[in-house]
């Protein structure tokens, strides 16, 4: 990746200083709440997914999806640093295309974060959870939900600094299942064989890898929640592509160490039938009660959430203050200085996705979304090359958002008919929704 910094004579059309929230992110902060998010609850399902598609060698299709998404970072890292706003892909492609298209992005964005939040939301109150206390499920996702809201309400900093111990918590379970693999292959017990297995009895060695690359993907996709709180950041231009590529690496490592030694620990076919397969590498070694790491799963899945919630307020927020989403939404807390009806809105909206229980109907659309959302962001950093800015930014190669957008239709075409039906849905409603907000802008703007 370059890091050139770029300095053109006038002026964009980019956040100024007098943003009414709160500048309280550092570098490290937004380190870890790229990390916390990149590192969330979908590790420890992810290894199981990834085997069942490509076989053993789990390791090679999460080292491709991290190639893919470094490609989409590096353009939201310039992105961001150019116009470090809340709003995220929303903001970038309104100013590359206008407001429809501007609508339809945040639209798939907040679909998923909403959509993910009431999942993990449910997923909490779950099997983990019923290790150390049976409770319903609908009183535990209220009270899950509510919780949550009050921590973002509260202030950013005060989030953050919550996340960092959750990540703290979430890496050293991971730091734990590698080292218990380690010592299952140390003892004799493992097969180092199965690494260089890649493909299946159903797919050759290309498509297996392909088709696993799309689902550890959706694991990487964590970094796009941190373009919401960029307006929150201190020096974004510094602090954001260090944060944002260090996070990344950094979490690209630890799952391709723990992909390895899963698969070399535990055999594929009953890593890839396994619900929760990084308990099954603590089971094969012994030693270590369940409980610890159901209580690890359970802090991963509610620091996912959290972050997920935080970007889902931040998007809102921004996207009504580009008055594609009603005014009200932009109202922040005098003392906090966060966005309490944005937050608000959100939580109750995945609330009521979580108590319905239709989540799983679209949960399978997330990653068709945000390779929509990934799309319209690499191309509007084509066409925004034309805006310059007086601001110092990160300036990636051009060849990155070219491949980044190319990457995002390959990925797209390995999506099953089933799920771009109801994506296709969700976009219609987002258009529809679009068409409303576009003319709504234009008569306002007159």
């Amino acid at each position: 990746m370059c890091c050139c910094v770029k300095k053109p004579p006038t002026t964009s059309q980019a956040a100024d200083s007098s943003s009414p929230l709160k500048k309280a992110l550092t570098t490290p902060l937004l380190y870890f709440f790229i990390l916390g998010d990149v590192l969330g609850a979908g590790v420890y399902v992810l290894v199981g997914q990834v085997a069942a598609e490509s076989g053993g060698a789990v390791w090679a299709p999460l080292l491709v999806a991290l190639c893919l998404a470094l490609l989409t970072a590096a353009s939201y890292a310039e992105l961001v640093t150019k116009y470090p706003r809340a709003g995220g892909a929303s903001h970038y492609a309104s100013l590359a295309y206008g407001p429809f298209l501007g609508f339809l992005a945040g639209f798939c964005m907040l679909a998923a974060g909403v959509v993910s939040v009431a999942a993990l939301a449910r997923g909490f109150g779950g099997d983990y959870l019923s290790e150390f206390v049976t409770l319903p499920v609908v009183l535990v996702t209220i009270v899950f939900l509510g919780a949550l809201a009050l921590l973002n309400a509260r202030g950013i900093r005060e989030s953050t600094r919550a996340n960092v111990i959750a990540t703290v918590i979430e890496v050293g379970g991971l730091v734990l299942v590698i080292g218990l693999g380690a010592w299952i292959v140390l003892r004799g017990d493992g097969d180092t064989g199965s690494l260089t297995s890649l493909g299946t009895p159903r797919e050759g060695p290309v498509v297996a890898l392909l088709s696993g690359a799309v689902l550890a993907y959706y694991s990487f996709v964590g970094f796009e929640t941190s373009v919401n709180v960029a307006e929150e950041t201190r020096n974004p231009r510094r602090s954001y592509p260090r944060a944002l590529f260090g996070a990344l690496v950094t979490a690209g490592a630890v799952y391709a160490l723990v992909g390895v030694v899963a698969s070399a620990a535990v055999p594929t076919g009953k890593l890839a039938e396994s619900s929760g397969p990084l308990l099954e590498v603590v089971r094969a070694a012994g030693g270590v009660p369940p409980e610890l790491f159901s209580a690890i799963a359970l802090v991963a899945v509610a620091n996912g959430a959290l972050l997920t919630g935080i970007m889902s307020s931040r998007l809102a927020y921004g996207m009504a203050r580009d008055g594609l989403l009603p005014r009200f939404l932009t109202r922040v807390l005098p003392g906090r200085r966060t966005p309490w009806a944005a937050i608000a809105t959100t939580t109750a909206l995945s609330l009521l996705l979580a108590l319905t229980g239709d989540v799983a109907t679209l949960a399978s659309t997330l990653v068709l979304l945000l390779l929509v959302v990934f799309f319209l962001v690499n191309t509007s950093l084509l066409v925004l090359r034309r805006d310059p800015t007086s601001r110092d930014h990160f300036r990636a190669p051009t060849l990155v958002p070219l491949l980044g957008a190319l990457s995002c239709v390959l990925l797209a075409t390995q999506i099953e008919r089933e799920v771009w039906l109801r994506g296709l849905l969700v976009l219609a409603v987002g258009a529809g929704l679009g068409v409303i907000a576009t003319v709504r802008s234009r008569r306002d703007s007159h």
